[in-house]
């Protein structure tokens, strides 16, 4: 017997555990044993480095000490996927692990329920059934929340965990990132009521052996003549609108392009709240022109023509349209500004980062990449212009582009057996289905989110070298969100590591109050 077999066999549930072909792994090992001390656990670890496993010995545990475990998901999707893997990896018969869906009569859910020793299934699910009474937490020693920071607000995972705690059963958080707000990380961890921190970076010694490199390349372009046209145009409607605002006293900023997007919408909200019946119209003409204006100008800075005249013509569609929408269609210069998109299209050009993601990808050509962008009508562009350039691109689209469950899986399936090998998808493809690695990564625009971030990045280097690219125009809010995400990466561990260290040293308390 080898030493890692011995080492996986020392653990405790292990019997229930099919060993057969696992690699042992030290952070692993030493995560669930710390897991095993009963504590509340908040397991950080990056994507693809075997976060479920984890929760497979926990799960096998609580079963041998003849209680029950629950495994939560965000999506059905990702239920179905983790339900497979959990019933590869258990030793425990089939008919005593079940996937709780919706699509179950409430009498036969019931019945499959009491003779489960594992239940998988979404969070409204489980707490539909907990609220009717279909479902009793009763006998049950684990509740496993995946994806975890979305135990945040009114989610149904607070519910749940709420349940948890009045029954002491132990709860462990999955996450690739808790996300990089103190609030919302101390919200988190009040949520679920951790006691415990586990958290690796792929540059810890018990994690490096098992990494493979990734990385990542940022790539700048310039914005082309015609994008400087089309904003030249654009930009004397913003400060008209601005400056409409400041004349009433609801702004401060002079520049447009100073105003922090949070501090937008506390406008909107303060002119929603003034009595004055004309004036709170007019403060609202202005607010509505500027948001949709400075959303166009961002557009074409950063996206590119096609995306910017979807936009207007999305707008010009609409059946009911406001009075400012209307006087926005009908300005002179975004009619100047929409035509000279059009004839740019008409003629080729886009967005010069769709050349440089186009050479980017001519270098893989036979290698398997995903390519994330914001916005649909991005991603329609960029399969037609891949397409054109003679890669074999589809998109990856969620339900809101009506695309159903049953079409995402087909893509994903073809997308494995090497169909197609390059996946232009939404946020859709950063969590929630089985995605396979892919050798190269590319970001169309920075987005100032960590948690999202890594979750793409995590797409690659899983079991090979991983390449990451960032495309990012000069001069526009993409070198904003570039910076802004890297900041929120660097403070996200400094505050993890932080609260873990107040949590070791106040061991005597049952939660730590932050």
């Amino acid at each position: 017997m080898e030493e890692a077999d011995i080492r996986w066999r020392g653990l405790e549930g292990s019997g229930l555990v099919k060993l057969e072909g696992l690699t042992f792994r030290e952070y692993q090992f030493n995560i669930i044993k710390s897991i095993y001390s009963g504590k509340n656990t908040l397991v950080i670890l990056p994507t693809g480095l075997g976060k479920t496993l984890i929760a497979v010995f926990a799960i096998a545990k609580a079963i041998e000490n003849g209680k029950k475990a629950v495994f939560l998901a965000p999506t059905k999707p990702l239920c179905e996927q983790h339900y497979k893997t959990l019933t590869s990896l258990l030793k425990i018969s089939e008919d005593e692990i079940i996937l709780l869906t919706g699509a179950l009569a409430k009498k036969k859910r019931k019945e499959l329920e009491e003779r489960a020793k594992l239940i998988v299934a979404t969070p409204q699910t489980l707490a539909n059934d907990l609220k009717s009474g279909i479902l009793s937490l009763e006998n049950c020693g684990l509740i496993v929340f995946d994806e975890c920071h979305r135990a945040v607000g009114k989610y149904a995972y607070t519910y749940i965990a709420d349940e948890a705690e009045l029954r002491g059963i132990q709860v462990i958080g999955l996450t690739a990132s808790p996300g990089g707000k103190e609030e919302r990380i101390k919200e988190l961890i009040k949520t679920l009521k951790i006691e415990n921190i586990e958290i690796r970076i792929s540059t810890d010694e018990d994690v490096m052996p098992y990494v493979m490199p990734s990385y990542m390349h940022v790539v700048y372009v310039n914005k082309s003549e015609r994008i400087n046209m089309i904003t030249n145009y654009l930009r004397p409607m913003i400060e008209e609108s601005l400056a409409s605002l400041n004349r009433m006293g609801l702004v401060s900023f002079k520049k447009f392009e100073n105003i922090p997007k949070g501090r937008l919408i506390e406008i909107g909200n303060e002119i929603s709240k003034i009595s004055a019946k004309n004036y709170r119209f007019g403060a609202m003409f202005s607010y509505i022109k500027l948001l949709n204006l400075l959303h166009m100008y961002d557009l074409v800075e950063t996206e590119g023509l096609y995306a910017f005249s979807s936009y207007i013509e999305g707008l010009a569609m609409r059946e009911k349209k406001s009075r400012a929408i209307e006087n926005l269609l009908n300005n002179k210069n975004l009619i100047i500004a929409k035509e000279l998109s059009d004839e740019g299209i008409r003629l080729g050009y886009e967005h010069p980062k769709v050349e440089m993601l186009a050479g980017i990808l001519s270098n893989y050509r036979e290698k398997s990449s995903i390519v994330f962008a914001q916005y649909r009508s991005t991603i329609k562009m960029l399969v037609e212009q891949l397409s054109k350039r003679g890669f074999n691109a589809r998109p990856f689209v969620g339900k809101k582009e009506g695309i159903t469950q049953a079409q995402q899986k087909e893509t994903i399936n073809e997308f494995r057996e090497g169909k197609f090998n390059i996946l232009v998808a939404s946020s859709i493809g950063e969590e929630g289905l089985d995605i396979p690695s892919v050798d190269v990564v590319v970001f169309y625009e920075p987005i100032p989110n960590e948690i999202r971030n890594i979750q793409r990045r995590g797409r690659t280097g899983r079991f090979r070298a991983g390449e990451v690219y960032i495309l990012v125009t000069r001069g526009t809010k993409d070198e904003v969100y570039f910076f802004v995400s890297r900041q929120r990466e660097k403070k996200m561990l400094y505050i993890v590591n932080n609260i873990r260290r107040k949590l070791s040293q106040s061991s005597g308390q049952k939660y730590l109050t932050l």
